[in-house]
């Protein structure tokens, strides 16, 4: 698995978004369910549909009703897309068995999938920061300003897919260990979150 490969299939959930556009179109997942391709999909379709209801509940009109059921589908879709990003963690250690370790290897500040979380988003900000540096209907300095951030973006997308494509092949050859960290969210945790909890007493 390399970046590139990660890029050309977040395309194409954007892509197949977009065709409707809307934050309740179901997922059209076109992978075999226990495939790498299944979860960077999922993940990637997971990202795009929060994208559009974070922009749905910025609303200045929104009705408070309205606006608390947004929330509460956001942090629903905020754990759906830690539980992705841990599967995908569990299929790169996996494809990791069996390498020897090197005695001077070092740890890395995220895992591999954590990563590709950012890269994923990082797709969705091109994306629409394209939109609005083509956007006809805006003015000539808010096209300018769009495109300059553009430009930034996609240096960023270029230097995030080496910096995984480095990390992975030094995972595949024991320069690096790869230690995945379940994120234990307290506040979704009906045990752990007092809010919750205390209601039950």
């Amino acid at each position: 698995m390399r970046a590139e490969n990660c890029l050309t299939l977040f395309a194409q959930v954007l892509f197949d978004y977009h065709q409707i556009d809307q934050v309740d179109t179901p997922l059209p997942n076109p992978y075999s369910i226990d495939s790498i391709d299944s979860l960077l999909y999922h993940k990637c379709w997971v990202d795009t549909v929060q994208w559009h209801l974070e922009d749905l509940v910025r609303d200045p009109s929104i009705e408070p009703e309205k606006g608390l059921k947004l929330k509460r589908r956001i942090d629903a879709s905020n754990q759906l897309r830690t539980d992705l990003v841990e599967k995908i963690d569990d299929y790169i250690l996996g494809q990791l068995h069996g390498v020897t370790i090197q005695t001077n290897a070092t740890l890395n500040t995220e895992s591999p999938a954590w990563a590709i979380d950012r890269l994923s988003i990082l797709a969705l900000k091109i994306y629409h920061m394209k939109e609005e540096a083509e956007r006809k209907t805006a003015g000539e300095a808010h096209q300018l300003r769009c495109a300059q951030k553009l430009s930034v973006l996609l240096e960023q997308e270029k230097d995030l897919s080496l910096s995984i494509d480095q990390l992975l092949e030094d995972l595949s050859a024991g320069k690096k260990i790869m230690k995945v960290y379940r994120q234990m969210k307290m506040y979704n945790d009906i045990s752990l979150n007092p809010v919750l909890y205390q209601q039950k007493q």
